[in-house]
This record gives structure tokens, sequence and C-alpha cells, in this order.
């Protein structure tokens, strides 16, 4: 969630700057505004059924627990964010990464993008794929969605692992967007730009060539879409109603977190959702909001030990 911190204080200062140059931009470039098209590429996703819309799922690995993973805020393309990750996990786990409306190859959605839906949704796809027992695991805005969903689905879940997760209270998530600025940028055909101004995408250094054109078009497919920002929408209030929320008691959960952050109280908040629960463990490392791009194995060899201990 640094990220959209981030943006939001770029956003309120200079958007109509931002504005005017993509107007220009578009105008002298003529830029059109059509939907990108997004051929099948090489991430091996295959789509379920929600709500008669398309969801993009992967699965990875043959191992006897089955880990559902789930994205940051605004990924563009989840399964090869992930790919590090998964590359490491695949070798011990069942790795079912989940592509949100909106993200991936994921169809986009009108539905509100509020906590309890984006839960309904994700456990639908879950339930649709036949997996009843898993490791909820996730990066930045899915700790604070996880929060709904372990409390309603707690019979599933054998625990929850956090990659610099989300955390009620974190400051400055009150901040509102200037969501119809950024949607004309959008119609303008500009969302690739939009990224490069406001900030976007990670590194892409971890993918092959081909990777990268993949993600390329599946950045302007989603990033500023209507699904896109409704979420960036909800996220103030989502985070208020998250105020005062913890997991429950007896689900274990493994927390990595960025060391020495820039977020105030970063550190403290994670280590109070340790402490909340019956057997709660933070691992601080060194890196970005990113993690998984630069410490997958260590994230990896952390969740072997963590659910060995368990079992």
């Amino acid at each position: 969630m640094k990220k959209i911190r981030t943006v939001a204080l770029k956003l309120v200062a200079s958007v109509s700057v931002v504005l005017v140059v993509l107007v220009s931009i578009a105008l002298v470039f003529n830029v059109g505004s059509g939907k990108a098209s997004v051929p099948a590429g090489e991430t091996g996703n295959q789509f379920v059924s929600v709500d008669g819309k398309n969801m993009s799922y992967s699965i990875r690995g043959n191992g006897d627990q089955t880990i559902v993973l789930l994205p940051g805020f605004g990924t563009s393309a989840p399964i090869l964010d992930f790919t590090p990750l998964v590359n490491e996990l695949a070798p011990d786990y069942r790795v079912v990464t989940i592509e949100p409306f909106g993200y991936g190859y994921s169809d986009g959605t009108d539905k509100d993008r509020t906590t309890a839906n984006i839960v309904e949704e994700i456990h639908t796809a879950v339930q649709s794929l036949g997996i009843d027992e898993y490791i909820l695991m996730g990066h930045s805005i899915t700790g604070l969605y996880a929060l709904d969903y372990t409390a309603k689905y707690r019979d599933e879940v054998t625990a929850f692992v956090g990659i610099d997760s989300s955390v009620p209270g974190q400051p400055k998530m009150d901040t509102k967007f200037p969501i119809e600025a950024l949607r004309v940028g959008r119609q303008l055909g500009l969302a690739e730009l939009l990224s490069k101004v406001v900030g976007g995408e990670a590194s892409d250094e971890y993918l092959d060539p081909a990777a990268k054109d993949e993600l390329r078009l599946l950045t302007a497919k989603n990033n500023f879409s209507d699904t896109y920002l409704n979420e960036m929408d909800h996220l103030s209030s989502n985070f208020a109603e998250a105020i005062g929320r913890t997991f429950p008691a007896d689900l274990p959960i493994l927390l990595f977190a960025v060391q020495n952050s820039e977020v105030e109280g970063w550190t403290a908040l994670h280590e109070g959702q340790a402490a909340s629960v019956d057997h709660g463990e933070l691992i601080l490392l060194d890196g970005d909001h990113y993690l998984h791009h630069t410490r997958s194995k260590e994230i990896a060899e952390n969740v072997n030990r963590f659910m060995g201990e368990l079992n």
C-alpha cells in the first residue's frame, strides 16, 4: 500500500498539469481510446465463471497443501507478478494464483469494489475449483480483504501469509483520489503513460522478453480501467470499515514486512497483528514493497518452516 500513498500525493499535487500534458499528447499523436486487445499469452491461465463473467487463474505444483495466492491493489498481471515466488513454492505446494475482476486476464465488472463483494467473488472462484482447504496468501491489499475472508471462511483457511500486507489503521488511507481525472486519461487511451506519470508497475526484470510484452499488454488493458478506478475509490471506505478488526485468534498467521519501511508505524502495526493470534509470526526483510520479486526464496523457506511447525 505504500505505492497507493505515493500515487495519492503525486496525483493531488499535479493531476491538472498531467491532464493537460496527456490531452496534448493525444492530440499531437492521435492516440486512440480503444480498449487493448490482449491475446492469450504464456501464463498458463484458465478461467472459471463467477457471476457470469470470466475470472482468470493458474495452477502450478502438485504438493499436498494448496496455497491460494492473491495480488496487491492494481497489479496488472498477478500471475506474471508472482512468477519468482511461485517458482519457489511450486516444488512443495499446489499454488493457485487468482486474478480478481479487473486484474490480469479476468473480465472487468460493474459491481462495486467493496471488501465484501471482492471476498465473495474470490471465494466463489475457489469453491468452483473444488478447493476446500488452503493457505490464504497475498500481497499488500490482500491483508485488508483477508480479515473479512478469514472471518467468513475460517473452516477452510488453514493459515494466512501476508507479503508486506495492508493493515487496518495504517496512515493516510483516507485519501480521496481524483477518479474522474484518471478516467479521462484512460479514455484518451493513455493507461501506460498514466502509469509512468503517477506510478504503476514495479520492475519487470524478473520476466523474460515474451512475458514482458505480455505484461505491457495487460497493463494497457487493466490500469485505470473502470474496475480499477472503482476499487481505488473504495479504498478509503474499505480501510475505514476494517478499523478494529483482527484475524480469528486460532488462525495461524505469518507476516513478511519491509524492514525500515517509510510508512509510519509499519513494523508496530504488523507486530500487533502477529500478537493478536495464538500462533503469529512477523519476519522483517530488507527490500521494497514487492518482496516477492526479490526475497521469494526466503519467503518460501519460511512458509515451509512455519507450516511444518504447525503440522
